[in-house]
C-alpha cells in the first residue's frame, strides 16, 4: 500500500554540510534516508521543504517521503528516532494526502536569527547564536526591518552565485525580541533567496554597530546591489523555525 508521509523535523545542523544530500559530505537529507532504507528495506526518497545550508539548525524542517507500507506514523516516527542519530529529532510523522510535496505545497517560512550581544562570551550558546562583544544599537535596527515588510525585489540580499530568476518576496513580519544578552531577529515570508537571512542579518548588525544608519537599508534594499548590503552572517544563528501550508 502506497503512502506519502509528511515530517517535522528537529534538528542541531553543526555537524553538517545542510540539508541536501551530496557525493561526498554528511547532509541531513542523506542522514535520514539512510534510516528510511533500513526500515524500508530498500532506497527511499526524501524530500525537504527547502535547503537549510551548513551550520544552519531547524525547530520546523518539514519533508515528505512515498513508501510502500502498513506502518503507523508512530511506528515510522519512532523506528527513525531509534535510529537516527541524536543531533536530528523527528517530532511529527503523519500520513499526508498522496499529492503532497513539501516544497511546492509550501505557503511560506519563518526564520529566527539569534545573536548573543555582550562583551562575554557563552559556553552554551557558542553553536547556536552569532557573539558580538559591542553594544547594538537595537532601536536602530528595529526601525530599518521596518523596510522589510510587504513586496520588494530583494536582489542586494541574495547570496552570489545564486540563478534564481525572480527575486521579488513578501515579507508579512520582521521583528525583534530581546532576553537578557539574547537579541533574536524574526522573518516570515512567502519564500526566501539563498543566503538571504542572514545577507539582512549582516547589513542590520551593521546598522546596529552604527557602520549605517537606518536610512541605508532602505537604498539598499532599492538598489538590487549585493555589493552594497552588509555581509553574511555566520550560519550557526540561524534557525528554521516553521514552514507554513
Amino acid at each position: 500500500m502506497d503512502r506519502n508521509f509528511k515530517l517535522t523535523i528537529e534538528y542541531d545542523g553543526t555537524d553538517y554540510h545542510g540539508w541536501q544530500r551530496q557525493a561526498f559530505d554528511n547532509t541531513l537529507q542523506a542522514e535520514i534516508e539512510k534510516a528510511l532504507a533500513i526500515i524500508n528495506r530498500g532506497p527511499t526518497l526524501l524530500l525537504g521543504a527547502g535547503r537549510t545550508d551548513a551550520g544552519v539548525h531547524a525547530f520546523g524542517q518539514v519533508a515528505h517521503f512515498h513508501c510502500d507500507t502498513r506502518l503507523s506514523p508512530l511506528n515510522f516516527q519512532n523506528a527513525l528516532n531509534s535510529l537516527l542519530p541524536k543531533d536530528i529529532v523527528i517530532k511529527e510523522c503523519s500520513k499526508t494526502h498522496p499529492e503532497f510535496h513539501s516544497r511546492f505545497d509550501a505557503k511560506g517560512k519563518i526564520y529566527q536569527y539569534r545573536i548573543y550581544n555582550t562583551p562575554i562570551p557563552s559556553a552554551l550558546f557558542r553553536q547556536y547564536s552569532w557573539h558580538i562583544r559591542k553594544k547594538l544599537d537595537t532601536g536602530a535596527m528595529e526601525e530599518a526591518a521596518e523596510h522589510l515588510l510587504g513586496i520588494h525585489d530583494f536582489a542586494a540580499f541574495q547570496g552570489q552565485g545564486s540563478d534564481v530568476k525572480d527575486t521579488v518576496r513578501h515579507i508579512l513580519r520582521a521583528e525583534f525580541t530581546f532576553k537578557k544578552d539574547l537579541v533574536c531577529f524574526e522573518i516570515q515570508g512567502n519564500g526566501f533567496l539563498r543566503y538571504m537571512v542572514r545577507n539582512i542579518v549582516g547589513t542590520l548588525v551593521e546598522i546596529g554597530l552604527g557602520k549605517k544608519n537606518p536610512g541605508d537599508f532602505h537604498e539598499i534594499l532599492k538598489s538590487k546591489d549585493r555589493t552594497r548590503a552588509g555581509a553574511t552572517a555566520p550560519a550557526l544563528g540561524l534557525f528554521l523555525m516553521k514552514v507554513l501550508y
